[in-house]
């Protein structure tokens, strides 16, 4: 695959990395309130969420689910219910007055927490079966094509949300950010995941 054809596919999908999603609210939710490595790890998991979708895109699995109606709406609820279940967590989590940092021990199974963000999200797949096929030459591997360009987008994603999370984490240690800020944070986090959840509910197939 030509260094050109990587560029441009970039230039398309940086503005969907940039874009205020789950993912970042996460990490940004845990960066603050849990400092850098807790976001490390959550970003961590995001990051093995999209390589397997990746994969699946590759294997050309992600369109037998994008062309499967039951398929397609089982994951789609999976992921409403994931979204929802994370939303009322943050919310919990703002209404409990707490020191800016939790408890180490808390940081267990942020990496999961990333990874079904990221995967059970079926707009992902849709974003590896609708775009990834415009910059692929039907001559060629798809399978390798299909790849590249799933490791490009990890790529973005990873130096896109690492800035991010070191920025927020950044924040957080500087001491201004208090126990009512954190509070702030996961209300907003936890709303806006809810809004996510409710659009992925009612979005057409």
């Amino acid at each position: 695959m030509s260094a050109e054809t990587l560029f441009y596919f970039s230039l398309t999908v940086l503005p969907l990395v940039f874009t205020p999603g789950p993912d970042i609210m996460l990490l940004i939710a845990k960066a603050l309130s849990r400092g850098r490595n807790a976001a490390l790890l959550a970003n961590l998991g995001i990051l093995l969420g999209y390589c397997v979708q990746g994969v699946l895109a590759a294997l050309g699995i992600a369109a037998v689910v994008a062309a499967t109606p039951w398929l397609f709406e089982t994951m789609r609820w999976l992921g409403v219910a994931y979204l929802s279940w994370l939303a009322l967590s943050m919310l919990r989590s703002a209404m409990k007055p707490g020191p800016q940092f939790e408890a180490p021990h808390s940081n267990h199974g942020l990496v999961s927490q990333g990874f079904l963000t990221a995967f059970l999200n079926p707009k992902g797949l849709l974003m590896f079966f609708a775009i990834l096929p415009q910059f692929m030459d039907a001559g060629g591997n798809v399978a390798i094509q299909a790849l590249s360009l799933s490791a490009m987008f990890v790529f973005l994603c990873g130096t896109v949300y690492s800035c991010v999370l070191l920025l927020a984490a950044r924040v957080a240690e500087t001491g201004t950010f208090t126990a009512t800020k954190r509070r702030a944070v996961d209300a907003a986090g936890g709303t806006l995941l809810g809004f996510a959840a409710i659009k992925l509910a009612v979005s057409a197939r």
